[in-house]
């Protein structure tokens, strides 16, 4: 069937809308082997667009889908669809599989660059799903947006203009080729958008590996919805790293500012053994000023790195190139 919906049908999503589409869920039974699916409808993509904010479909493969981390799960047996039609979708508003559906990659786009409508399209979804029987337990609040606060997309000071504008223009091309169908300044939208979202989630994976506290010092706020002050960096900056590289949680630490600006300007660093290392200016400076005593000396910053037992540990080739490139020696 013909995708019969159009920009406005996501953008301008209504509650009435939004509570019929779910009634058509609610009365769908899973497509027979080999039968073409049907058509996603739009408070689906939304909620697949939302997804992604949290997971990285291409991570999974047909044979691997079963195992993407929620919300898929969840949102494949919610939909009456098989995980890995969650994830083509995800991957179809993310602009990275060719000639995705025009209206809903679009309407995707310009959500994701606009955090107040992409929540309270959210919203308006969650509401819709909730008056018509859709409890907690079968649709998760997975991005704790329900009943208040704002989507914040995270690390997104780390990303150096000129390097994103670098990649807009290499990338570009190829991404003009996979989606001929839409406008250079859409394809410029859906670009910018996934560079930031693979940022957020990151940032937010980072966050999660280093128990949400500073790996330095072990400052940490109680895990509300509030700013917690942490950030979430590169070791290997984004702005030199590869595609690959700026995705990888092995090349990311979570610290206070204080310490993630010494680390970012080469102050602090680790070695392979996570060892921490202070330059010889930072050094010199502690001996003769009290205050820097107090937030760079032994009764501050631990040893090593203070990681959570079960947390991945960074790579050695993302330290020693903080150490060689960026470290103050």
């Amino acid at each position: 069937m013909a995708n019969e919906f159009r920009e406005a049908d996501y953008l301008d999503l209504s509650s009435a809308a939004a509570r019929s589409q779910w009634r058509s869920i609610a009365a769908r039974s899973y497509a027979p082997e080999g039968k073409r699916q049907v058509t996603f409808l739009p408070v689906e993509a939304l909620l697949c667009l939302s997804a992604m904010y949290l997971v990285d479909h291409s991570r999974f493969g047909s044979t691997s889908a079963a195992r993407a981390p929620e919300p898929v799960q969840a949102l494949a047996r919610l939909f009456k669809r098989p995980p890995s039609s969650v994830l083509a979708k995800m991957a179809n508003l993310d602009g990275t599989r060719s000639h995705g559906g025009r209206w809903d990659l679009i309407a995707g786009a310009k959500l994701r660059s606009d955090s107040v409508r992409m929540t309270a399209t959210y919203r308006t979804i969650l509401d819709a799903a909730r008056a018509e029987g859709v409890d907690s337990t079968e649709l998760p609040d997975f991005l704790a947006l329900e009943n208040a606060g704002e989507l914040v997309m995270l690390g997104q000071e780390e990303l150096d203009r000129d390097a994103v504008d670098s990649v807009v223009e290499t990338e570009l091309a190829r991404w003009r080729a996979r989606q001929d169908d839409i406008s250079e300044q859409d394809t410029v939208r859906l670009l910018l958008s996934h560079v930031r979202v693979g940022q957020h989630r990151f940032a937010g994976d980072v966050l999660a590996n280093c128990g949400r506290a500073c790996v330095f010092c072990g400052f940490q706020l109680p895990p509300d919805r509030g700013p917690s002050l942490l950030r979430a960096s590169h070791i290997k900056p984004w702005r030199d790293s590869q595609n690959k590289e700026r995705l990888d949680v092995r090349n990311g630490i979570a610290a206070c500012p204080t310490h993630d600006a010494a680390f970012d300007v080469g102050l602090l660093t680790i070695d392979p053994d996570l060892v921490v290392h202070r330059s010889p200016r930072l050094e010199a400076s502690m001996s003769r000023n009290a205050a820097v005593r107090r937030f760079f000396g032994e009764d501050a910053i631990g040893s090593t790195l203070r990681l959570p037992v079960r947390s991945v540990a960074p790579l050695p080739v993302f330290i020693n190139w903080h150490m060689d490139h960026v470290y103050v020696a």
